[in-house]
């Protein structure tokens, strides 16, 4: 399915403290819950927006529908990027983006929180990639299937770190 990723992005940010300053990381997210880009910059303002729209759409191309919140800096981007119409928002529309950010949270629990912005971003992409990879939808297959994707996905992944 990842050659339908244009279909629907969802878009959203979330503040995360580093040595007690606020950071914000951007998230992508496509229809089916994979995540497509991350980047972590100190502003959440138009600027910040509109390089997160360039960096996503010079990697995936164009979305026929962006779901955000209603920040206003993604408005203001769009109009210089995008037309303004393609741009849904609405309460509960962008759940899917916020539930991309559980596990990253969960992780940054685990490790104490993050000392520095480099190394958060690395840990995002990181954690995206391994996420995609694993995350296979388990309520679409029966047990079986489900263990026999896993397996699957664990071989290549150990093919892959083993090159």
């Amino acid at each position: 399915m990842r050659a339908y990723s244009n279909w629907q992005w969802h878009l959203d940010e979330v503040s995360v403290k580093i040595k007690s300053e606020t950071r914000y990381l951007w998230q992508a997210v496509d229809h089916e819950g994979e995540v497509l880009e991350s980047f972590v910059t100190k502003r959440r303002d138009r600027k910040a927006a509109l390089k997160f729209f360039g960096k996503i759409m010079k990697r995936h191309g164009r979305p026929h529908i962006f779901v955000t919140e209603t920040l206003r800096s993604y408005g203001a981007a769009m109009k210089e990027i995008v037309s303004v119409d393609r741009q849904e928002t609405g309460r509960g529309f962008n759940n899917r983006a916020e539930n991309s950010h559980q596990p990253l949270r969960r992780r940054g629990r685990a490790m104490l929180r993050f000392r520095r912005m480099r190394t958060l971003q690395k840990f995002v992409a990181v954690h995206a990639s391994v996420h995609n990879h694993f995350n296979q939808e388990r309520h679409l297959y029966s047990r079986l299937n489900f263990k026999l994707n896993r397996a699957a996905a664990l071989v290549e992944w150990r093919a892959v770190c083993a090159a």
